[in-house]
């Protein structure tokens, strides 16, 4: 069973960890920062207050982060996707906000396929230009139905 709760500051390393994995594992994915960066960019998340993270048998296996309407992270660990765990992340933030929006990268169509199944709609693309990657993205809005 998974069970969701706000990030606490002793959870920046597994955070760091899984957001570093998926750098790791996905070829097109260029790192610009080393590993420490990560886990202290998890931790500034953290200690905003933007991080919820997903447990399962006591282990962090995956994490969201959302300012207000803007979600900046969600990421499962490799060993835990297929699970339902990303929807229960995401559930999560759709039921706190009216609005949301995200952007990911043209090439991750896994992702692309998550956010439409539900209810994300493309808004805009570009070329990249403007992150830190270099790749091009979308932009994904989602409202939540009467809102």
């Amino acid at each position: 069973m998974t069970h969701l709760r706000p990030a606490q500051p002793t959870d920046a390393g597994a955070v760091g960890a899984i957001l570093s994995g998926f750098i790791d594992c996905t070829a097109w994915m260029p790192r610009i920062h080393t590993r420490a960066e990560d886990l202290s960019f998890a931790g500034h998340m953290i200690e905003r207050g933007w991080v919820t993270v997903a447990e399962q048998s006591g282990q962090i296996c995956a994490f969201s982060a959302r300012n207000g309407a803007d979600v900046h992270a969600l990421y499962v660990d490799a060993g835990a996707q297929g699970q339902g765990i990303g929807a229960d992340l995401l559930a999560e933030m759709q039921a706190a906000s009216d609005h949301l929006t995200l952007w990911t990268f043209e090439t991750n169509t896994g992702a692309q396929r998550f956010y439409l199944r539900h209810g994300f709609v493309e808004v805009e693309r570009t070329d990249g230009v403007r992150n830190d990657e270099g790749l091009p993205d979308i932009r994904y809005d989602w409202y939540k139905e009467g809102a």
